[in-house]
């Protein structure tokens, strides 16, 4: 295990309004306001033909080859992420949701583009004095979170 301290910042309080892209929405917002570092929770709908991640095809074959889900019609769903700059200084989420809808559930990475309908609210805990960045891993294809 790796590891590095960091301390609470500002907190923002967002509400995404419905189209928009969540992990491309957070990342410009991050940007802009100059988050490094942070923490966030997502509350609220996907619209029909949102992308997940959801695994890859083989998990013991390197570089990874992603499988993805499509959801078909509106979801209720909620996630937790972080971010953290790339080797570029760029913020980068990772964002993992849970999708449901009639009975039925889809879990896996934002990244593919979830998009808002009607409700998207998110918390974002910005964490200061970190070291934490993202780095690409050549053998997965991954920007793993490098803490030294």
């Amino acid at each position: 295990m790796d590891y590095s301290q960091a301390s609470m910042g500002r907190i923002f309080i967002l509400r995404l309004h419905s189209g928009e892209v969540v992990h491309e929405t957070l990342e410009a917002f991050a940007e802009k306001n100059g988050v490094k570092s942070a923490m966030c929770l997502f509350l609220g709908g996907a619209e029909d033909k949102s992308k997940l991640v959801v695994g890859p095809k083989d998990g013991n074959v390197l570089p990874v080859e992603p499988m993805t889900a499509i959801l078909n019609g509106v979801h209720e769903g909620c996630g937790v992420g972080t971010i953290f700059c790339d080797s570029q200084g760029k913020p980068k989420l990772h964002m993992h949701g849970s999708f449901g809808r009639s009975g039925g559930a889809v879990t896996g990475c934002m990244q593919a583009g979830v998009k808002v309908w009607f409700i998207g609210e998110v918390v974002m805990f910005e964490l200061l004095v970190s070291s934490a960045r993202r780095e690409r891993d050549i053998k997965s294809g991954f920007e793993l979170l490098e803490t030294k």
